[in-house]
């Protein structure tokens, strides 16, 4: 168990490390450059380290060194816990940050910033956990350096049932986000860590379960066993239309794109026809006025 406690250390730091370089940042960036860069950087260098040092558990834990995949989902709970509780509303995921630009929560300069930290936070992410990999300080890094030279490809199945998979996953996903975007975080951060867990744990034998084109870029693209086309039919096609879906059924349009609903109509079901009104209006009158007529034609004293 001193190979996973040295990984659960990793996490530990990088956390730290990533939420001090939130802080300096926000001290030192105006608010506009900090949202759309120095947060998404620092969200999605810390996304991207903590998944590649998972993901090298689960690839090796199970015979390496002895436990189950409970021990590994329980760890990706935990920690996309801890990524919703110190994003700071950084969402380290592109597919996010077009549905913010779809939404009109953002123009498209902003959404373009984002999708460039993003870019390069999870390049960075690679770059240090393959050194920290390097310095080999259990075994598991140890396996890890001799099978990396020749990882193998995350589709493990038909190249349309992989983009279908990954496309399902991310309807999903943002789904559950879209309708909880507005709670409270004490119910939002481990309602998404749940969907998270559960979504990996069904869709991980097939794609890996990614939903995150960034993220995916990062851990698998270099793979060999598929060619560069099938990965971004999987992981960037299949999460955006996946996201699309979800938008869609959500607001029933898209508003960036146009404003009519498609799916939903616009009535209130609580507005009540005007002739209906004078007519309940008529029926209610109606006896009193046939009391007052009574009343007329009796004879006066």
């Amino acid at each position: 168990m001193a190979g996973l406690n040295v990984s659960i250390a990793f996490f530990f730091l990088v956390v730290g490390v990533c939420q001090v370089l939130r802080c300096l940042s926000k001290r030192l960036l105006s608010p506009g450059t900090y949202g759309c860069l120095a947060r998404e950087l620092a969200g999605s260098l810390q996304l991207c380290m903590s998944y590649l040092e998972l993901r090298m558990l689960v690839d090796i834990g199970p015979w390496g060194g002895g436990f189950g995949p409970d021990v590994v989902l329980t760890l990706l709970f935990l920690l996309f816990m801890v990524h919703g509780a110190s994003f700071d509303g950084a969402s380290a995921n592109p597919t996010i940050c077009l549905q913010e630009f779809l939404l009109l929560e953002s123009n498209l300069a902003a959404t373009a910033a984002k999708l460039l930290a993003q870019g390069a936070g999870t390049g960075t992410g690679w770059a240090v956990t393959k050194l920290y990999w390097s310095w080999e300080l259990t075994h598991f890094h140890f396996i890890q350096n001799l099978i990396a030279s020749e990882c193998s490809s995350s589709i493990h199945t038909s190249l349309h049932h992989a983009t279908f998979v990954e496309g399902t996953c991310s309807f999903l996903f943002h789904l559950v986000l879209l309708k909880l975007r507005q709670s409270h975080p004490m119910y939002r951060v481990p309602s998404l860590a749940a969907t998270v867990t559960f979504l990996t744990y069904t869709a991980g034998p097939f794609t890996g379960a990614f939903f995150n084109p960034a993220l995916a870029t990062a851990a698998t693209f270099h793979c060999l066993g598929s060619s560069f086309w099938d990965y971004v039919q999987v992981y960037w096609l299949g999460p955006l239309t996946g996201m699309l879906a979800a938008l869609l059924l959500y607001q029933g349009n898209i508003p960036r794109l146009f404003q009519k609903n498609l799916l939903y109509s616009q009535r209130s079901k609580y507005k009540i026809p005007k002739t209906r009104m004078v007519a309940h209006v008529d029926s209610d009158r109606s006896p009193q006025k046939r009391k007052g007529e009574k009343s007329d034609s009796k004879p006066r004293a």
